[in-house]
């Protein structure tokens, strides 16, 4: 379908499909990696107190708040800190003011949907690197010409963990390029690279308040990298939105990292539930991943994924199935609350007898 008024790059592009958000009571929703636990009550009580007569001013466009609390956090310069409306949205401008070059940028034939995408939309040359046959990165296959590369790690949906050290080697092999890090999940079982910024000035680390701070709802996504790398952004920012985040996503992201106990404490619970969920499954004949993030991507031999998926949603149970090469026998299942978890390991025993 197309329209006379569409521009050829509207006709062309093949739309990011996100997780379905359906509209049905007592559902089991395990297909968006969504917190299954609230935001810190500490991010309620400052949404609160900032809901009155000043939302009728527009925010601080900079954030300085927040960016001084995530400065703070990670042990950066303001100046190193990026702001956007989620982090689709600061990567939205990674694509654009970092990685489009002549030579194609470099991402798993396997990771986040939305690259693609964006690579369409901006008109940036790509090349998929396949992981290995246990799903893995390998760094060794990113050592050639490249305008940048970007993968997730943990890498989604396959929800496996590149150590350090490997991302590390990635840099050193690619100090002419741009090295994007997308650190959705890292709270969930990982280490980021944050560490490694001012080491290397090729490097900026995206992450979100969307998973492990169960903030989704708001739409807080941040960048950490080289004070030159954010200058970029920021001047792609100020040409597109300069009011990213609202008043109240400024003070809930505050009073979010400002609560490091609660943070810890969900991690953690979420992180016990992934490791039960993840014994059940393969005591139930289900070969899983291993994960580092707050969801699993699992497969069983004597199973067809597809059907399996629409006999969880006929139980009102909804996990995420991808109809492409190498993983269209594999389900990717959120980790939810024990109660969920439950429901959905018994409607597999069920099915699978």
């Amino acid at each position: 379908m197309s329209n006379p008024f569409w521009s050829d790059i509207v006709r062309d592009l093949e739309p990011y499909v996100p997780g379905e958000q359906p509209k049905l009571a007592n559902l089991v929703k395990l297909n968006t990696n969504e917190n299954p636990y609230g935001p810190s009550p500490k991010v309620l009580e400052a949404i609160a107190a900032e809901s009155g007569d000043s939302l009728r001013l527009y925010p601080d466009p900079n954030g300085s708040a927040l960016k001084q609390t995530i400065a703070e956090y990670y042990r950066v310069s303001p100046d190193q800190v990026f702001l956007g409306n989620g982090s689709d949205e600061v990567l939205a401008h990674v694509f654009q003011g970092l990685l489009k070059h002549s030579h194609p940028i470099l991402f798993p034939d396997i990771t986040y949907s939305f690259y693609p995408v964006y690579c369409g939309l901006y008109q940036v040359p790509f090349e998929r690197v396949p992981l290995a046959e246990n799903f893995s990165i390998r760094v060794a296959d990113y050592e050639r010409d490249n305008g940048g590369i970007i993968f997730p790690n943990p890498n989604a949906p396959t929800g496996m963990l590149t150590p350090l050290a490997d991302i590390e080697w990635v840099l050193e092999h690619n100090r002419q390029s741009v090295v994007v890090v997308d650190e959705a999940y890292i709270d969930f079982g990982g280490e980021t690279a944050i560490s490694l910024v001012d080491r290397y000035p090729n490097l900026l680390v995206t992450q979100t308040l969307s998973k492990s701070r169960s903030l989704a709802g708001l739409r807080i996504g941040l960048a950490v990298g080289n004070a030159e790398l954010i200058e970029a952004l920021e001047r792609v920012k100020n040409s597109f939105n300069s009011y990213p985040l609202s008043r109240l996503a400024i003070v809930g992201g505050v009073a979010a990292f400002e609560d490091e106990a609660y943070f810890q404490k969900i991690c953690r619970r979420v992180i016990d539930s992934r490791q039960q969920l993840v014994i059940e499954l393969t005591e139930l004949g289900f070969q899983v991943l291993p994960s580092a993030a707050n969801f699993i991507l699992a497969r069983h031999p004597q199973q067809v994924a597809g059907e399996l998926m629409l006999q969880l949603r006929q139980r009102g149970i909804i996990v995420r199935y991808f109809n492409q090469p190498r993983i269209e026998q594999h389900l990717r299942i959120s980790i939810g609350t024990a109660e969920q978890n439950g429901q959905l390991l018994a409607a597999l025993k069920q099915l699978i007898g």
